[in-house]
């Protein structure tokens, strides 16, 4: 197994998730949000973007948790499997991931609300992924065409 993408970062996370909300803004983003865990972290960027259909509210969340497991299994070096790093990888990973999307934007292949649809925010602030866990995948009657 590969060592996890971005392993080695020494960038802060306050200053990628600085660099992701540029690159959102130069592409549409009317509106930011950075919410906090109780310790501090940064543990996710919410974001508005205008569409065809209205506006819709964006929350990238990372898992820090799951980045700190996958170090621990890669038996890497200590200096590199803590939770401190596990929050500058994750966001990294998030930021490259946002840079590649938005080259797909820029190459109208693709909507904005396309890319981040998994992401995007149902009116009780929950992302349309988790809606769709609790409904076990199923879509509303009546709702999609055939």
């Amino acid at each position: 197994m590969s060592p996890l993408l971005n392993y080695t970062t020494t960038v802060d996370a306050a200053k990628t998730v600085a660099q992701i909300q540029l690159i959102l803004a130069k592409h549409g983003a009317r509106a930011v949000l950075i919410n906090y865990s109780d310790t501090g972290d940064i543990e996710a960027l919410s974001f508005k973007v205008q569409t065809p259909h209205g506006e819709v509210g964006i929350q990238l969340p990372v898992n820090t948790e799951s980045i700190l497991k996958v170090l621990e299994k890669q038996n890497l070096p200590p200096r590199y499997v803590n939770r401190p790093q596990a929050i500058r990888i994750a966001w990294r990973i998030v930021k490259d991931w946002v840079e590649a999307q938005m080259a797909i934007l820029e190459t109208e292949m693709v909507k904005m609300e396309q890319i981040f649809l998994p992401y995007i925010l149902s009116e009780e602030g929950r992302t349309l992924y988790e809606v769709m866990v609790d409904s076990k995948f199923q879509l509303p009657e009546g709702r999609v065409s055939d």
